[in-house]
């Protein structure tokens, strides 16, 4: 029997958040082009998702031609949160998604909160941890864009 990964979740229930969320709010996303934020939000864009870049930093730049915003509230609607930050600082940007009731939470790769992750399951919000959807969207064999 293969064990699961950290966040517990299948392949099917990866597949299914993937293919059903519409709107990502993208924490810590980067205009540098060596970042890895920058190329996942590309990525994001690319496969037909409405993609919000929020980072205090930017005040207003675009990333990918989208304007950031500065704080999570003003990204809605949340079907997911992308957090681009440290194990140490995802369990408050998850406890503002549970807040702002966005319906997943997605922490990159090698980024994990069991705490966090324990508050948003109790709220019934779906979470991803130490996974890059860039990754499991090849893994997974998805289809080049989501549904309309």
């Amino acid at each position: 029997m293969t064990a699961l990964p950290v966040d517990r979740l299948t392949d099917d229930q990866v597949r299914d958040l993937l293919l059903t969320t519409r709107n990502i709010a993208v924490v810590g996303a980067s205009d540098r082009p060596g970042r890895a934020s920058y190329g996942v939000f590309r990525f994001l864009l690319d496969r037909g998702y409405q993609a919000t870049p929020v980072n205090p930093t930017l005040d207003g730049r675009a990333v990918h031609g989208r304007p950031s915003v500065a704080a999570l509230e003003e990204a809605g609607p949340l079907d997911m949160v992308d957090v681009f930050r440290r194990s140490e600082d995802a369990g408050a940007v998850v406890d503002e998604a549970i807040r702002l009731k966005a319906k997943s939470v997605w922490l990159q790769l090698g980024i994990w909160d069991e705490a966090a992750a324990a508050r948003a399951r109790a709220a019934g919000i779906t979470i991803a941890m130490d996974r890059c959807p860039v990754i499991e969207w090849g893994r997974l064999g998805l289809p080049s864009r989501i549904a309309a």
